[in-house]
C-alpha cells in the first residue's frame, strides 16, 4: 500500500490558512525509491558509507542480568510447582534484559561531546603579540628634561629633501641592527608558484575540527537528549562496615550475646534488622554445648554491613547484651557492678544456669553509639559530667601506625558519656545534618566503649529506648541515674569497600567474590528504610519478621511469671509440621524450627523486644500459620519438677487471609489448652467451643508481623489482579457464585482496580504488573470458548498507571516527563510477547479488533508496490530468540505495536488523554516492539516498505495527524503537557527512521509541519507553537544518520570527484552519465539557494534553513537563539563525527548547507555590528546605513537567475521592522558560515562564485569582515565590556551626519579604524563597534578570579580558534582572488578584498596568521599593482599605516615580513612610474599618525625595520642602476628623523599640556606639508577628545578645515567656496595661522602632496561638520551656527536637501538648547601658571594661561600640578608659591622647582565691553586676562582703608582662547596701581552693581535680593560702606575744602548706592509675605540709620565748590 495516498487524504481533511511561503512545506521525494533508482550512483561513489544506513545499524541483543550473589536467589521448590504469578515474579527477577542496541546512536547530536580540557593541553600555543610583555628599548629612558627641542629651521619635505648623510640621524640608523631578510623576496618567482607556496604554508599546523575550539552554552538541557537509563540493579544505599574487635565484660564468668541494630530516635523507628554476634571465649561457649547441637559458619560472623538509604542525623547504633536466664536482672547484674570477691561462686552459679537454662535468654545491658559523631569525627564531648567510664575514637590511617593513633586518641580524644558517643552541642533542638557523601568517605574509626548501661526490667519498651537515645543527645546529667556495667566493646567502623570477601546476603546467599568457607563471614543487614525506596523489586526475597510484644497473663491463675514464647512456622498441625525456616542467631545452626523470646523474671506482663526472622516458602497455603506456645520457665531447680518449661498457653495466626499474606499488628487471645484439630484454618478470634481461654477469650498477646517480600504484594488490588490472572492462565474453574458470562466483567473490574492500589506497592511490582497487562493485551483470551475483549481496558489502565508513576517524584522526570523507572522498564525490563514465526509468516495481515468492529477510516488504503530490495536498511538480528517471551500459548497472540496503535486510535476520553499525556511511553514501547518483531521474524533485511502491515501504517498516519491536532489545540492551554507530547512524537519519528519506511516518516514530518505552520500563520502570537515546532525539528534532526537522510548525492554540488567537472565523464555508466548530465546541464542555483528542488531532496536541511531564513520575522531573542543553536549543534556534531574525518566527507556534508552562505549574506544587516562592518567595504553607501533593508536583499527580492529567487513565490526579506541579533547568535551564525567555507570543496566554491554578481560577492566579503571582528583574540588583559554595548548599536542614528562622522573617525577606512581603536584602548575596550560582547568561553567571574589553569586553557582555545578562523578567512580571500583572475567583470572586487585584509591587519592576530597575511598581501600587490596606486588610493594609505604599525612590533618574525612588504610596495610603485612619491607621502603620514597616537609604540623595533628596508635596497641588484636606492635612503632617513622627533613625546605622556605643546610644535614644523600637518592636527583633536576637551578638539578641526580651504582656493576659485583660511576668521582669529600655505611655497599639483579625501569639498564639509559636533558637545552653541555658515553655500550648491535639513535640525537643537540654559551657563576657568627653576629647562621664567574645566577650584589645580611635578622631580624638589606677588628669581633655590598659580579672569577694555554683551562673547576668542593683588606701602598685603592699595596685572596671550591647546604662553603684561580711594570706589561700584542685578532679575528672587540687601545695609556689615565714607569724605564736612575728582566720584557712587538700596527695599516689600514684615521694618530702620549718617558726608552747602567751572560756563 502506498503511504503517499494515506497522507494525501489526511492532509486534505485538515484545514489551514495560507502561510508565508518562505517556510512553506514542500513534498519530500520518495526516499526509498530514490535510493533504489540511484543504486548504481551510490555503488560507485567513493563516499558510499555516507549515503546509506549501515548494515549493522540496529541489533537486538541480550544483556546479562547483574547479580551480586554467586547464584541467583531462588526458592528451594521447583518453579513448576509454584503459582503462576510467583513463577512469573521469579522469572522476572532472573531474566536477562532484551535490549535494542542502536549502534551508531552515539553519533547523534544529543550525544557528541568534546573534552576541551584534554584538547587544550594538546593544542599548540599560538603566539600573539598582545599577550607579550613589551621588549625593552635597548636603552634607559631618560627623565624628561623639559628643555624644549628647538624646531629645525627647515623640515624635510615628504616629497623629498636633502638629508645630511653625516647627520646624527643617518649615523644612528646606519649603525643600528636589522632583522633577518627574506632570501627569496627579491627573486622573480611566478605568481602561481608563490600562491602554491603560500597555500602550503597556510595549511601547516591547522586544526581539522573547527568546532572543537568553539564552545556554545545552552541555558537548558538539549531537548533531543534522551539518556539511555542505567541498567537496573539491586538498590544499595550508603554502606557502612562494622567489625566487632572485642566484647568482654570486666567480670567474665559466663557467655554474653550481643545484638546490634540501627535506630532513628526522631522517627522512632528501627531501621535495620538485628545482627547477632558473640565474642565468648571457648570456655564460656563450652558452657552451652548441651543446648547447641552444632554451629553453622554463617552464625559465627563478627562483622556486618549496614545499608543506609536515607541518611538521618538521628541514627544510633544500639548494642544490646543478653545472657543466659538466671533470675532477677538486678541480682544478676550486681556482681558485675561491684568488686566481687567470690568470683568462683558467681562462675559456679552461671555454669549451673547454663547447663539447666542454656536455651533461654534474659536482657542484661545495652549501649548506643551516635552515628553522626562517628561520621563527623567528634572526639571530645562535654567534660562537666562525672562518669565511671569513657569512650574513645581512633582514626585509622594505616595498619603500621595503628597503635600510635590509638594511643593519641586515647590521650586527647576522651568521651565522657557512658557507653555512647554524644553530640558536641548542648542543644537538643538544633538538628544537625551531614552530607550524604560523608557516609561513603568518612575516615575509619575504632570506637571503644568501656561500660554498658544496665538494662532496667521496667524500661524494656521501644518508647523507653527512644527516650534514652534522645537523652544521649542532651546534657549528660539526665543519664546519671543509669547504672553501668564495666566492660569493653571495641568496634571498627568504616565505609564499606566495593568488594568484600566472604560476605552473605540477608538470605545467607554468598556474594561474589567467594573465597570458600574459611574464616568468619560478613553479613549484610537488611535495611528497614525510613521511607520506601520507590524502586521495583529486583531480586527474589521472601522474609517474614515476627515481633512478639506484650503478654498479659494477669488474668491467668497459676504459676505463669517467667514467661517465654516459642514461635514456630507450621505447615500442618502435628509437631513434625514445624518448618526449619527460622534464622538462627549467633553460634548456632543457620535455621531452626523454633525460636524462644527472652524471659523477664517474675513478670506476668512482660514486654518482649525480640525479632524473629523467617524464610517464607514461595507458595503459601491455608495451613501455613504461626504457632505461639507460652511457657513458664522454672529458674530455680525444684525436686518435684523434672522439666524446666511448663506450657501455660497457646495461640496461632494463619499467614493467609483471603489468599493474601496478612501483615500488621495483631492482638490475639490465648487458649489454656492445646489447639484442637484443624485449628489452623480459622483465627483464634473465633471462640471455639470446648476450649478454655485465658481471661475469657480476651486479646492478651500483641504481636507484629512485617515482611520483606518481592512476591507477596502488600496491596489487595494487586493481589486480586494477580490471582485472577492466575486463574485465567491455569484455566481455573469459575466460581459457582459467578456465572461464566460475568468473568469478563470481573476481569475488567480487577484490572481497573489496579488504579486504586497504593503507589508504593504499585512501584514495587511495576514490572510484574506491566508485563502482565501487556500479556493480556496481546493474548487472545478465551474462557470456555468465549473470547474476552479487554484490550481497551488494559490500554486505559496502562495509561493510568504511567500517569501515577510519573506524578510520583516528578522531579526525577526529565523535561519531557520521561520517568527513569518507566524508561528503564521499556528499555530493559519489558517482556513483549511475539507470535510464532510460522504463524506470523502465514498471516501478515492483522485482523481488525473485535473490541471495536465499527471502526472505519476515511482513507482508502492501497497496497505498496514492491519495487526491489532495500539495500540500505538491513539490520543484524541478535541471537536472542530464546530470550523472547514465546511458546505455544503465544502462537495466536497479537502483535504489541499493532495492538497499541489500534487501541490508541480508537481510544477516547480518559484513555486518550492519559495516553496523550504520557505518549512517550507508548511510542517507545511501540518502537521496541517493532524492532523485536523484525528481529524475531527475521525480516530486518526485507524492504522497508514491506516490513509492517498496511493497516498498522495507516493507524500510525492517523495517530500522527490526530496527535498533531491535539498539540495545536493544547498549546495555549497547557504548555508543559503540549511540549511533552511534541517531543514524544518527535522521538517516535526519530526512532522510525532507523527501521521503518523512511519515505513514510518524511510524510509524517510533512503532515506535522504543514498543520503546525498553518496554525502559526493564523495566530497573532504564535511564539509558543513556533518553539514547539523548533523542538520537534531539533529532535528529528538529531538522528545519527542525519546526513544519509538528506541524500547528499545526485546534485552538482554533492557529486563525487569523478563528476564534479562541468561535463560528465564519458567513461561513466550510461545511467549515471545521463543522470549527472541532466544535473549539470541545469543551473546551479537550485542547490545553491533555498529552492524547491533543494528542499525536496535535502528535506531536513531544507526545513532547518527555511526556519533560519524566516527567523528575523520574529522579534524574539530566545526564538532566534533556538534556531541558531540548532544549526550550530548540528554542524558541530558533523565536525566532530569520526565518520566524517576525511576532507572529502566533510566537503560532502558541507555541501548540504550551501544555501546557508547566501542566507547569512542576506542577514548581514541583522547581525550584530553588521551595518558597521559593511562600511569597511562600502563606507559611503547610504543604502547600507540608512535602510533597514540591505542592498543585496533588495536584489534578492527583485530576483536574479543566479540565486534562484523569484519574486512571485520567494520574497526573502520583506521585513517591516529591523531585527537585531545578539552577539552570541551572531557568533554562532558566523562560526557555521566559516565551517562551511572551511570544509567545502574549493573547486565547487570557485565555480559558484564565478557566476555571482559583484554585489553578492561584496556581501560575502562583508560577512568575512564581520568574522574577523567577532573572533578576534582579545588577550590575557581583556577587560569585560559593559553590557550596554549592543544597545548602543540598536539606538545608533543613521542620518547623514552620523555617517560622515563614522567615515572621518570611525569606520571610513582601515587607517581611521586604527585611529579609533587607539582611542578606544584608552577609554576602555567596550566602545569598539566590532568588539565581542563576551569572550568565547563565557563566565560570570572576571578572568582574574578564574583558576589559573582554566584561564590558560580558555586562552589557548580562544587563540587557536582565532587563528583557525583567520586562516579560513584568508583561504576564502585567496579563492575570491582566483575567481577574480578568471572573470574580468569581477575585477572591482579586489578593492574589497584588500579592505578585508587591511581590517584583519588591524586586529590581533597570531604570528602564524600574520606571516600568511603578509604573503597574501604581497601576492595581491604583485598581481594587481594598479589596485593601490591608481584605483584604491586611499587603501594605499591604510596599507602603509598597517605595515608601519607592524614594523614596530616586538616580534622579529612580524617585523621581518612587514619590512619586506613595505619595501616591495615602494618597489612596485617605483616600477610603475619611476617614482614612488605616493608611497613616500603615505608612509610619512602614517608614521606621524602612528607615533602620535600609539601608547605602546616601540621606536627601537621600527628602527630595526627601517634598517631592514635599507638593506633590501642595497641588495636589490635589479634596480641598483636607478634612482630607486637613493630615494629609499632619503625616505628612510626622513622617517628616522620624524621618529626621533616624535619619540620624545612618549616621555611626556603623563603631562597632557607638555604633550600637546610638542604635538603642536611638530605640526607647526609641517606648515609646508599640508598632509602631515593635517595628520598632526587630527592627532591633537583625538588627544583632546580623550580628555573631553571638545572645544579644543573642535578648534583643531577648524584649523584643519582652514588648511583645506587654503588648498581648495589655490586649485580653483568658486563663489560658494571659502577664500581660504581668512573665511574662517570669524569663527576663530587663530585660523589665520593656516594662511602660510601659498603657491610660492607649495604647489598643489605637485605629485604626492595634498592627497586624500580630506582635500576635497566633501572632506572640507566633513571636517566642519565634525567640528560643529564637537562644539555642540562642548556647549558652544553660538559657534555651531558660525561653522554651519561656511558649510551652507557648498551644500546649497550641491542641492543636497537632506543634508540641509539635517543641518537646520542641528541648528534648531542648538538654539533650543541655548534658550533653555540662558542665564545658567558656565565656561572654562583660567589660571596663570608661572614656572621658576632650572629643572624646568626652557620653561624657566615662562608664564602660561591654563584653561581648566568648568568650576575648577584653585586647590584642584594646585593639587594636580603639585602631585604631577612631585612625581617627576621628587616631593622635596617642588614648591608651590601660593601668593600672586612678583617673584624674585634671585632669591630662589636653584635646586627647587617653583610653580606659582593664580586665578585670572578675562579682561576687556571699555570699548570691548560694548560688543561683548553676552556671557558667551565674554568667554570666547579672548586673549587678555587680569588678576588683582592687594598691597600696602609698608609691604603688608592688607592694611587700613586709607593705606590699602591694589595692583591689577593684565596678561596678554599669544593667541586667543579657545585654541588647539589648553595652555597658551603669555607674551605681554602690564600693571595698573589703584590708590586706596580708587579701591573704595571700585568696591562701592561692585556692591551697587550687585543690587542692580538683583532688582532687575526676572523672575525676581526674594532670597537673593534679601541676601544682597543684608550685605549692604545689615547691622553687621553697614560699617563697611560707612567707614569708607568717613575715611575718604570726612574732610569735606566743614565745606571749606573742595573735593578732589576721586572724592567727587566716590560721593556720586554713594548716592547711587543709596538709591539702589532704597529701590531694593521697595522691591523686597512687594515680594515678602506677612511673616517677614518685621524683617522688612528692621531693614528699613537700618537703611534710615545708614542714610542719616551718610548724607552729611555726601551733601555740601556750597555747590560751587563742587563745580568750580560753573561760573565760567555761565
Amino acid at each position: 500500500m502506498n503511504n503517499w495516498l494515506v497522507f494525501q487524504g489526511l492532509s486534505n481533511n485538515f484545514p489551514f490558512s495560507h502561510y508565508f511561503q518562505i517556510t512553506d512545506v514542500v513534498d519530500p521525494i520518495d526516499y526509498e525509491d530514490f535510493i533504489l533508482q540511484q543504486s548504481l550512483l551510490i555503488d560507485r561513489d567513493p563516499l558510499k558509507h555516507l549515503l546509506e544506513f549501515p548494515v549493522d545499524d540496529i541489533q537486538v541483543c541480550v544483556l546479562p542480568r547483574k547479580i551480586r550473589t554467586v547464584k541467583p536467589l531462588l526458592p528451594k521448590e521447583p518453579l513448576s510447582e509454584l503459582e503462576p504469578h510467583v513463577r512469573e515474579c521469579i522469572e522476572c527477577y532472573t531474566r536477562n534484559w532484551i535490549y535494542v542496541d542502536y549502534r551508531y546512536r552515539h553519533f547523534s547530536t544529543s550525544s557528541w561531546f568534546i573534552d576541551r580540557t584534554t584538547l587544550a593541553s594538546n593544542l599548540p600555543r599560538q603566539e600573539f603579540e598582545v599577550d607579550m610583555t613589551p621588549l625593552p628599548n635597548g636603552r634607559v629612558s631618560p627623565q624628561p628634561s623639559y628643555k624644549s627641542q628647538s624646531s629645525r629651521d627647515s623640515r624635510v619635505s615628504s616629497s623629498g629633501g636633502d638629508t645630511p648623510r653625516g647627520s646624527w640621524a643617518s649615523f644612528d640608523l646606519l649603525n643600528s641592527v636589522s632583522d633577518p631578510l627574506i632570501v627569496s623576496l627579491l627573486e622573480r618567482i611566478p605568481s602561481e608558484t608563490i600562491d602554491q607556496l603560500n597555500e602550503v604554508t597556510r595549511q601547516e599546523g591547522r586544526q581539522d575540527v573547527l568546532f572543537s575550539l568553539y564552545s556554545t552554552y545552552q541555558d537548558d538541557e538539549p531537548v533531543e537528549k534522551r539518556c539511555i537509563p542505567n541498567l537496573p540493579c539491586e538498590p544499595l544505599g550508603h554502606r557502612i562496615l562494622i567489625k566487632c574487635l572485642q566484647l568482654k565484660l570486666e567480670l567474665d564468668v559466663e557467655p554474653m550475646f550481643a545484638t546490634l541494630a540501627l535506630y532513628d530516635c526522631r522517627e522512632r523507628k528501627k531501621v535495620s534488622e538485628n545482627f547477632y554476634f558473640d565474642m565468648n571465649s571457648e570456655n564460656n561457649r563450652h558452657m552451652l554445648s548441651p543446648h547447641i547441637p552444632y554451629v553453622d559458619c554463617s552464625t559465627t560472623s563478627h562483622a556486618c554491613i549496614l545499608n543506609i538509604t536515607h541518611a538521618s542525623p538521628d541514627l544510633f547504633l544500639v548494642i544490646k547484651l543478653d545472657k543466659v536466664l538466671q533470675g532477677d536482672i538486678n541480682e544478676c547484674a550486681e556482681p558485675y557492678m561491684k568488686d566481687e570477691r567470690n568470683i568462683e561462686k558467681v562462675r559456679q552459679n552461671a555454669a549451673q544456669s547454663c547447663e539447666r537454662l542454656g536455651k533461654y535468654r534474659m536482657p542484661f545491658a545495652w549501649t548506643a553509639v551516635y552515628l553522626m559523631n562517628v561520621i563527623n569525627g567528634v572526639s571530645n564531648i562535654d567534660g562537666d559530667c562525672d562518669s565511671q567510664s569513657s569512650n574513645s575514637l581512633d582514626r585509622k590511617s594505616s595498619g603500621g601506625a595503628f597503635d600510635q593513633l590509638r594511643k593519641r586518641a586515647s590521650d586527647s580524644s576522651t568521651l565522657t558519656r557512658r557507653g555512647s558517643l554524644e553530640r558536641r552541642s548542648n542543644s537538643s533542638d538544633k538538628r544537625v545534618s551531614w552530607n550524604l557523601d560523608d557516609l561513603d568517605s568518612f575516615r575509619p574509626v575504632t570506637l571503644t566503649v568501656s561500660s554498658f548501661f544496665k538494662q532496667e526490667s521496667d524500661k524494656l519498651r521501644d518508647e523507653d529506648l527512644y527516650k534514652f537515645l534522645q537523652d544521649l543527645k542532651k546534657p549528660c546529667s539526665l543519664l546519671k541515674k543509669l547504672k553501668s556495667i564495666p566492660g569493653c566493646l571495641k568496634l571498627d567502623i568504616s565505609p564499606c569497600p566495593d568488594e568484600v570477601k566472604w560476605c552473605l546476603t540477608p538470605e545467607l546467599a554468598e556474594i561474589v567474590p567467594r573465597i570458600g568457607d574459611k574464616g568468619r563471614p560478613i553479613k549484610e543487614i537488611l535495611e528497614f528504610p525510613l521511607r520506601e525506596t520507590n524502586l521495583p523489586h529486583y531480586l527474589y526475597r521472601n522474609l517474614l519478621f515476627v515481633y512478639p510484644k506484650e503478654i498479659n497473663f494477669t488474668g491467668r491463675t497459676g504459676s505463669a511469671r517467667n514467661l517465654t514464647v516459642k514461635v514456630q512456622l507450621m505447615y500442618g498441625e502435628t509437631p513434625e509440621s514445624a518448618l526449619p525456616a527460622i534464622f538462627g542467631k549467633s553460634s548456632c545452626p543457620e535455621f531452626t524450627t523454633e525460636a524462644y523470646t527472652s524471659v523477664i523474671y517474675h513478670n506476668k506482663c512482660p514486654y518482649v523486644s525480640d525479632e524473629i526472622k523467617i524464610q517464607l516458602p514461595p507458595t503459601l497455603e491455608d495451613k501455613h500459620h504461626l504457632l505461639f506456645t507460652f511457657y513458664h520457665i522454672s529458674c530455680q531447680k525444684k525436686l518435684e519438677q523434672n522439666t524446666v518449661e511448663t506450657p501455660v498457653g497457646y495461640t496461632w495466626l494463619p499467614l493467609l487471609k483471603d489468599g493474601q499474606l496478612q501483615l500488621n499488628d495483631f492482638c490475639l487471645p490465648v487458649t489454656l489448652e492445646a489447639p484442637p484439630p484443624n485449628y489452623s484454618y480459622i483465627t483464634p478470634d473465633v471462640l471455639l467451643p470446648g476450649l478454655k481461654w485465658v481471661d475469657n477469650h480476651k486479646s492478651i498477646f500483641n504481636v507484629v508481623l512485617s515482611a520483606a517480600s518481592s512476591i507477596h504484594p502488600q496491596d489487595t488490588h494487586i493481589h486480586e489482579f494477580l490471582s485472577i490472572c492466575d486463574k485465567l492462565e491455569t484455566g481455573g474453574v469459575v466460581s459457582n457464585r459467578l456465572p461464566e458470562i460475568n468473568f469478563e466483567a470481573e476481569l475488567r473490574q480487577k484490572i481497573l482496580n489496579l488504579v486504586n492500589c497504593k503507589l508504593e506497592p504499585l512501584i514495587k511490582f511495576l514490572t510484574i504488573i506491566l508485563n502482565k497487562l501487556i500479556y493480556l493485551m496481546t493474548q487472545p483470551l478465551c474462557m470456555n470458548g468465549q473470547s474476552l475483549c479487554i484490550s481497551q481496558t488494559v490500554f486505559e489502565v496502562i495509561g493510568l498507571i504511567i500517569k501515577f508513576v510519573s506524578a510520583f517524584s516528578e522531579d526525577e522526570s526529565d523535561a519531557c516527563g520521561r520517568h527513569p523507572l518507566l524508561t528503564s522498564y521499556v528499555t530493559y525490563q519489558c517482556c513483549i510477547p511475539h507470535p510464532d514465526l510460522e504463524q506470523k509468516r502465514s498471516n501478515m495481515q492483522r485482523q481488525k479488533s473485535s473490541s471495536n468492529p465499527d471502526l472505519q477510516l476515511d482513507i482508502e488504503v492501497q497496497a505498496y508496490n514492491a519495487r526491489g530490495l532495500d539495500r540500505t536498511c538491513s539490520m543484524k538480528a541478535g541471537q536472542c530468540a530464546d530470550n523472547f517471551a514465546s511458546g505455544s500459548k503465544l502462537n495466536l497472540c497479537k502483535i504489541l505495536h499493532e495492538e497499541i496503535g489500534l487501541q490508541w486510535v480508537v481510544s477516547s476520553s480518559t484513555a486518550r488523554e492519559n495516553a496523550m499525556s504520557h505518549a512517550w511511553f507508548f511510542f517507545d514501547l511501540m518502537a521496541k516492539s517493532m524492532v523485536e518483531h523484525l528481529s524475531i521474524t527475521e525480516t530486518m533485511d526485507s524492504p522497508r516498505k514491506m516490513r509492517f502491515s498496511d493497516q498498522y501504517m495507516e493507524d500510525i498516519a492517523t495517530l500522527v495527524t490526530s496527535f498533531t491536532s491535539d498539540i495545536i489545540a493544547y498549546c495555549h492551554k497547557d504548555y508543559k503537557l503540549t511540549r511533552s507530547m511534541n517531543t514524544s512524537l518527535a522521538f517516535f519519528l526519530f526512532d522510525l527512521f532507523s527501521f521503518a519506511d523512511r519515505s513514510f516518516v518524511f510524510l509524517l514530518i510533512k503532515t506535522y509541519y504543514k498543520h503546525v505552520t498553518a496554525k502559526i500563520s493564523s495566530l497573532p502570537d504564535s511564539i509558543a507553537l513556533s518553539n514547539l515546532k523548533l523542538e520537534f525539528l531539533r529532535v528529528v534532526c538529531s538522528h545519527e544518520h542525519f546526513v544519509p537522510l538528506n541524500l547528499p548525492f545526485g546534485t552538482v554540488f554533492t557529486a563525487n570527484s569523478s563528476s564534479t567537472s562541468p561535463s560528465p565523464s564519458t567513461n561513466s555508466s550510461t545511467s549515471q552519465s545521463s543522470y549527472m548530465s541532466s544535473l549539470i546541464s541545469k543551473d546551479k542555483s537550485p542547490f545553491a539557494e533555498l529552492s524547491l528542488e533543494f528542499k525536496q531532496q535535502h528535506y531536513l536541511v531544507g526545513l532547518i534553513l527555511s526556519e533560519f531564513a524566516a527567523m528575523i520575522e520574529v522579534q524574539n531573542h530566545n526564538f532566534h537563539n533556538r534556531i541558531v543553536t540548532l544549526i550550530t549543534d548540528l554542524m558541530a556534531s558533523h565536525d566532530c563525527d569520526a565518520r566524517f574525518v576525511e576532507p572529502e566527507a566533510k566537503a560532502r556534508v558541507a555541501a548540504l548547507y550551501l544555501p546557508y552562505i547566501a542566507l547569512t549574506m542576506d542577514m548581514l544587516p541583522n547581525l550584530h555590528s553588521g551595518n558597521d562592518v559593511s562600511r569597511i567595504i562600502n563606507p559611503t553607501s547610504e543604502e547600507s546605513v540608512e535602510s533597514g533593508l540591505n542592498q543585496s536583499v533588495a536584489m534578492a527580492i527583485a530576483g536574479t537567475s543566479m540565486f534562484g529567487i523569484k519574486t512571485d513565490n520567494y520574497k526573502l526579506f520583506q521585513q517591516t521592522r529591523k531585527v537585531n541579533l545578539s552577539m552570541d547568535n551572531t557568533k554562532n551564525i558566523l562560526i557555521c558560515f566559516l565551517w562551511i567555507l572551511k570544509n567545502m570543496d574549493k573547486d565547487i566554491l570557485k565555480q559558484w562564485w564565478a557566476e555571482m554578481p559583484v554585489s553578492r560577492l561584496n556581501q560575502l566579503l562583508q560577512v568575512l569582515g564581520l568574522c574577523v571582528s567577532c573572533f578576534e583574540y582579545k588577550g590575557k588583559t581583556k577587560v569585560k565590556p559593559v553590557a550596554s554595548v549592543s544597545q548602543k548599536f540598536a539606538n545608533k542614528t543613521v542620518d547623514m551626519k552620523s555617517k560622515l562622522e563614522d567615515v572621518i573617525l570611525g569606520q571610513g577606512s582601515a587607517r581611521s579604524e586604527m585611529m579609533q581603536r587607539r582611542k578606544d584602548k584608552n577609554l576602555g575596550m567596550d566602545k569598539l563597534r566590532w568588539r565581542k560582547d563576551q569572550m568565547i568561553y563565557k563566565s560570570t567571574l572576571d578572568m582574574s578570579e578564574k583558576p589559573k589553569t582554566k584561564l590558560e586553557r580558555n586562552l589557548n582555545l580562544e587563540g587557536n580558534l582565532a587563528t583557525e578562523v583567520s586562516f579560513t578567512i584568508l583561504n576564502t580571500l585567496e579563492l575570491i582572488v582566483q575567481v577574480v583572475q578568471q572573470c574580468d567583470h569581477l575585477h572591482g572586487l579586489l578593492g574589497s578584498v584588500m579592505k578585508i585584509l587591511l581590517h584583519a591587519f588591524s586586529c590581533n592576530q597570531s604570528t602564524a596568521v600574520m606571516q600568511s597575511m603578509f604573503s597574501t598581501q604581497r601576492s595581491l600587490v604583485f598581481k594587481f599593482p594598479n589596485l593601490l596606486f591608481d584605483e584604491e588610493t586611499e587603501q594605499c594609505a591604510d596599507l602603509c599605516l598597517q605595515l608601519l604599525k607592524h614594523s614596530s612590533s616586538n616580534l622579529s618574525l612580524i617585523r621581518t615580513n612587514s619590512a619586506a612588504s613595505l619595501y616591495l610596495l615602494m618597489r612596485q610603485n617605483f616600477e610603475i612610474g619611476n617614482n614612488f612619491a605616493r608611497v613616500k607621502m603615505q608612509v610619512t603620514m602614517s608614521l606621524s599618525s602612528l607615533v602620535g597616537t600609539s601608547q605602546s609604540f616601540n621606536e627601537t623595533s621600527l628602527r630595526r625595520s627601517l634598517k631592514t628596508i635599507l638593506l633590501y635596497s642595497e641588495q636589490d641588484r635589479e634596480l641598483e642602476d636607478t634612482t630607486f636606492p637613493e630615494q629609499v635612503k632619503d625616505l628612510v632617513f626622513n622617517l628616522h628623523m620624524i621618529l626621533s622627533d616624535t619619540v620624545k613625546m612618549k616621555e611626556f605622556q603623563e603631562d597632557p599640556e607638555m604633550l600637546l605643546d610638542l604635538m603642536y610644535r611638530i605640526a607647526k614644523g609641517y606648515q609646508n606639508s599640508p598632509n602631515l600637518r593635517l595628520t598632526w592636527l587630527a592627532n591633537m583633536a583625538q588627544k583632546h577628545m580623550e580628555r573631553n576637551n571638545h572645544t579644543e578638539a573642535g578648534m583643531c578641526l577648524v584649523h584643519s578645515a582652514a588648511l583645506v580651504a587654503e588648498y581648495l582656493h589655490m586649485i580653483e576659485e568658486q563663489p560658494y567656496l571659502p577664500l581660504g583660511a581668512v573665511s574662517l576668521e570669524f569663527i576663530s582669529p587663530n585660523c589665520l595661522e593656516e594662511c602660510a600655505v601659498s603657491d610660492d611655497v607649495l604647489s598643489p599639483e605637485q605629485e604626492g602632496v595634498c592627497l586624500g579625501k580630506d582635500f576635497t569639498e566633501s572632506g572640507f564639509v566633513c571636517l566642519l561638520e565634525h567640528a560643529a559636533s564637537s562644539f555642540y558637545t562642548a556647549g558652544m552653541y553660538e559657534t555651531v551656527n558660525n561653522v554651519y555658515k561656511v558649510i551652507f553655500p557648498i551644500v546649497e550648491k550641491s542641492r543636497d536637501y537632506k543634508k540641509l535639513s539635517n543641518i537646520h535640525s542641528k541648528l534648531h537643537d542648538a538654539y533650543v538648547k541655548l534658550y533653555q540654559i540662558q542665564g545658567k551657563r558656565v565656561f572654562g576657568t583660567y589660571f596663570r601658571v608661572g614656572f621658576y627653576g632650572m629643572k624646568f629647562g626652557d620653561l624657566n621664567n615662562e608664564e602660561f594661561i591654563y584653561k581648566e574645566p568648568t568650576l575648577t577650584k584653585l586647590p584642584e589645580i594646585f593639587s594636580r600640578l603639585e602631585n604631577f611635578y612631585a612625581e617627576r622631580f621628587g616631593v622635596n624638589n617642588i614648591m608651590i608659591i601660593k601668593d600672586s606677588n612678583p617673584v624674585d628669581t634671585m632669591s630662589l633655590d636653584p635646586d627647587i622647582a617653583y610653580i606659582q598659580i593664580t586665578y585670572v579672569e578675562p579682561y576687556f577694555e571699555n570699548y570691548e565691553k560694548r560688543y561683548r554683551e553676552t556671557h558667551f562673547e565674554q568667554n570666547f576668542n579672548i586673549k587678555t586676562f587680569m588678576y588683582a593683588t592687594p598691597f600696602t606701602t609698608t609691604g603688608k598685603a592688607h592694611g587700613e582703608l586709607h593705606e590699602q592699595y591694589k595692583r591689577k596685572t593684565i596678561l596678554t596671550t599669544a593667541t586667543h582662547f579657545p585654541y588647539v591647546k589648553t595652555r597658551i604662553q603669555v607674551v605681554d603684561r602690564k600693571q595698573i596701581i589703584l590708590t586706596p580711594i580708587e579701591v573704595a570706589i571700585e568696591d562701592i561700584q561692585k556692591k551697587t552693581q550687585e543690587l542692580s542685578n538683583s532688582i532687575r532679575q526676572e523672575p525676581p528672587d526674594p532670597k537673593i535680593l534679601q541676601m544682597v540687601l543684608q550685605g549692604c545695609i545689615g547691622t553687621t556689615v553697614n560699617q563697611g560702606p560707612m567707614e569708607m565714607a568717613v575715611v575718604f569724605l570726612s574732610d569735606l564736612l566743614d565745606g571749606e575744602k573742595s573735593p578732589t575728582k576721586l572724592q567727587n566720584k566716590l560721593r556720586l557712587c554713594f548716592k547711587d548706592f543709596s538709591k539702589k538700596c532704597c529701590d531694593a527695599l521697595r522691591k523686597n516689600k512687594t515680594l515678602i509675605g506677612p511673616d517677614q514684615k518685621d524683617y522688612q521694618k528692621e531693614l528699613e530702620r537700618n537703611y534710615h540709620r545708614f542714610t542719616d549718617k551718610l548724607m552729611p558726608l555726601i551733601t555740601f552747602k556750597h555747590i560751587d565748590k563742587l563745580m568750580p567751572n560753573a561760573r565760567n560756563l555761565k
